[in-house]
């Protein structure tokens, strides 16, 4: 949660009185200092946890609100939603280009989040795919709210794939429902083989992982076995797919994969 960063609008000025229990979830290990021990999860100063939490729990509960509406929007529809999620570089925008070419003909829209410029969503457009820019400004992720009003502009067509590609962050998005079907980070095998480890609240809440840039393993002197086995640490029940947007290596299982699954959506809509 980023009540830190502030762009929950959590607002620490008004709350400069509020010093209860200000240092006592911070705990030392072998002279390492670990913050975030306390039930927030995470520390401000001159906030209580108790406060925290409950900032984070109006924030959250506002934006599931919208999440819901952006949900009963896209089950309506048959849509399937994808929130892309994963680190800066990792390759989303590629990917994204990738499967919309290989996808051919099936209906889709991208979402594309980011905090400033519309490059990614004039790459998205030149593959013929309508996109909608979200800028986010100083906010590190996209919310229920910021998705719902990019829909209102998009005219998704009955059982389209949605894309949505987050801001490249491995902390805020995972936190935040967009009313997405499921949220699929993506891993390049440049980023390290703990990256699962350092970040598992991402990975956790992810259905699958893509581990990304594959080509370039034998460059990078990394263990593809180790990056699922870090994966399956966090979360045993993860979908774990290896793949190149580049050369193309395992683009048919990820494309595969969703295909598959909007076909159980629509499936379970028509048993409805």
């Amino acid at each position: 949660m980023c009540t830190v960063c502030g762009c929950g609008d959590a607002k620490l000025e008004g709350h400069s009185h509020d010093h209860s229990h200000g240092h006592d979830h911070h705990h030392h290990y072998h002279g390492d200092i670990h913050f975030g021990q306390g039930p927030a999860g995470v520390e401000v100063p001159g906030m209580s946890q108790e406060r925290l939490i409950e900032i984070e729990t109006d924030i959250l509960a506002k934006n599931d609100r919208y999440a819901d509406v952006n949900r009963a929007k896209l089950t309506a529809l048959g849509a399937f939603a994808i929130n892309l999620v994963s680190s800066p570089g990792s390759g989303k925008t590629t990917l994204l280009c990738k499967t919309i070419e290989a996808l051919g003909d099936a209906p889709l829209a991208v979402i594309e989040g980011d905090q400033q410029t519309a490059n990614d969503a004039d790459r998205i457009r030149a593959t013929g795919a309508p996109a909608i820019q979200v800028n986010t400004g100083k906010g590190c992720h996209l919310d229920g709210h910021m998705v719902g009003h990019a829909m209102e502009h998009l005219n998704l067509p009955q059982g389209a794939f949605l894309f949505i590609e987050n801001v490249g962050n491995l902390v805020c998005p995972a936190s935040f429902d967009l009313g997405e079907d499921c949220k699929v980070a993506i891993l390049s095998v440049t980023e390290g083989e703990d990256k699962p480890l350092k970040y598992p609240d991402m990975f956790t809440a992810a259905r699958v992982a893509i581990l990304n840039k594959v080509d370039l393993a034998p460059y990078c002197d990394v263990d593809l076995d180790l990056y699922e086995a870090n994966l399956r640490r966090v979360n045993p029940t993860i979908e774990i797919l290896r793949v190149s947007a580049r050369t193309g290596e395992g683009m048919q299982q990820w494309i595969g994969w969703l295909k598959s699954r909007i076909a159980a959506k629509t499936v379970t809509e028509a048993a409805e």
